[in-house]
């Protein structure tokens, strides 16, 4: 049994009570120490909880080296691809308190938030699964080239190698699973490596799928800091596709030093969702408090820009107050709160002044605003203006700015004319108004009827300008991470 199994069997329920022993990274089959160590932080207690082994450049290298032979010695079979990845679904099952404790205390989620991850990344499995016996390409016809039509031809898809994933801490289990599973079940190796301030979700996930018969040459987890362990990865040309989630900034990074190498890059993001004075405000509401305050705004599709018609601002300022001021903040480990800590104090912070300085501005506080430690209390800004920090650079925290519009142009041209364009959402009754959001609106999805964040874990999930470009959602992920080989024979 492995060091971090025995480690995680032996951990109390309320892990913000016990210092676990140093968690390690797997390497070449191996759980592995590393010559550093950084800690773990209780995301609401702001207290250390666990240590984690960093590995060194040199374990990096043999990481990359042990995928590359596992690759090249052959992957398992469609079909036991498959087997691994609905088992690894059913032991999420099995294990989902274990996971729900590790978000709860890495990344500060609610039990609510926690809970859903778990259920989404076992959806996500059994997707990938699905998909891992079906990877067909197509039939080709050559009946328009003279002389050509006896020849048949078809394309195939083959994994391109390995895949190096690196993940974001808003999401600790279930982006990793839409990363790592449907580069499995393409037969790719991968070699992933989690955010720094949520490592221990990502090494049980890791121990799962090795239980669940994923072969462990096809899978290396490295904890380090992002940028010494990043920096490296970027340097092993043996990796042959980049899926990142995170910042703009650094995913530039990562596309300059990919080169003519394949990405899936999930960037940032500035969402906006638009509400019409049509909209079923009965049902608009309750989405878009949820969207806006969910996991603390921590999510690249939180809506930060509401755009609201004139005829119903009034209404809607007062309902989405009412619904901020009934979702309780707090301890995450109390059933009753809906919006936790943010990833940390200084994050918090910055979110406090940020929501300072547009009050300063003229912007209008109607609820919330208030920081205590990590944890700021769901926001409802009005009279925002461009130039604030609140309107204009991602906040990635509890807080959404409204702003009126009077024709629905209006509303679509603010929203495109930021850098970002990763998700948005309208909420109308009206056919034509509803076409001509989906054709004008220039962002990776855009949801008629839902807010900005709406997603299921089939879908294409994917961005435009700054926010990036590939898909997440397991059918699309696996032909980011295949290649397409035209066969062709000649009777």
């Amino acid at each position: 049994m492995s060091t971090a199994k025995k480690q995680e069997q032996q951990r109390p329920a309320q892990c913000k009570d016990v210092a676990l022993a140093p968690a390690l990274s797997f390497i070449d089959g191996r759980w592995v120490e590393g010559p550093d160590r950084f800690p773990v932080l209780d995301k609401y207690s702001g207290q250390v909880f666990a240590e984690v082994f960093a590995v060194s450049a040199e374990q990096v290298r043999q990481a990359v080296q042990a995928a590359r032979k596992a690759f090249e010695a052959g992957a398992p079979p469609p079909h036991l691809r498959a087997a691994a990845l609905y088992k690894c679904a059913e032991l999420l099952g099995k294990y989902k308190s274990r996971f729900i404790d590790h978000m709860v205390a890495e990344a500060g989620l609610t039990l609510h938030d926690a809970s859903g991850d778990v259920d989404r990344s076992i959806i996500t499995l059994r997707l990938s699964a699905e998909e891992a016996t079906r990877l067909i390409g197509e039939q080709v016809s050559f009946g328009a080239s003279p002389g050509q039509h006896n020849r048949i031809g078809f394309t195939i898809r083959v994994p391109l190698g390995i895949v190096c994933a690196i993940t974001p801490f808003n999401s600790p289990l279930n982006t990793v699973v839409h990363k790592v599973a449907p580069s499995l079940a393409a037969g790719n190796a991968v070699v992933l490596k989690p955010s720094g301030y949520t490592p221990l979700t990502s090494a049980l996930l890791v121990e799962t799928l090795l239980e669940a018969g994923v072969p462990p040459g096809f899978l290396s987890l490295i904890q380090g800091g992002g940028a010494a362990v990043g920096n490296v990865l970027l340097e092993q040309p043996e990796i042959d596709f980049y899926a990142f989630t995170g910042s703009t900034r650094v995913g530039a990074v990562i596309q300059r030093a990919a080169g003519f190498r394949k990405c899936q890059l999930e960037m940032g993001s500035i969402a906006s969702t638009i509400v019409c004075d049509d909209a079923d405000l009965t049902k608009a509401l309750p989405k878009i408090a949820h969207s806006s305050f969910r996991k603390a705004g921590q999510v690249c599709t939180s809506i930060q820009r509401l755009y609201v018609q004139v005829n119903v601002l009034e209404d809607i300022v007062k309902g989405l107050a009412h619904e901020a001021s009934r979702m309780t903040a707090g301890d995450p480990r109390d059933p009753a709160t809906l919006v936790g800590p943010l990833i940390s104090e200084p994050d918090a912070k910055r979110v406090e002044s940020w929501i300072h300085e547009a009050v300063v501005a003229g912007a209008e506080l109607i609820c919330g605003g208030q920081r205590s430690g990590s944890v700021i209390q769901p926001t409802v800004l009005t009279n925002v203006a461009p130039g604030m920090k609140v309107w204009d650079t991602e906040i990635f925290g509890p807080v959404v700015c409204v702003m009126p519009f009077r024709e629905i142009e209006e509303a679509i041209e603010s929203a495109n004319s930021q850098p970002y364009g990763l998700a948005a959402g309208v909420f109308t009754r009206d056919i034509n108004k509803a076409v001509q959001a989906a054709r004008s609106l220039r962002f990776g999805a855009v949801h008629i009827n839902e807010t900005s964040s709406s997603r299921a874990d089939g879908m294409p999930f994917g961005g435009v300008k700054a926010s990036g470009y590939g898909f997440e959602g397991p059918k699309y992920t696996i032909r980011e991470v295949t290649e397409e080989r035209l066969i062709t024979i000649n009777l």
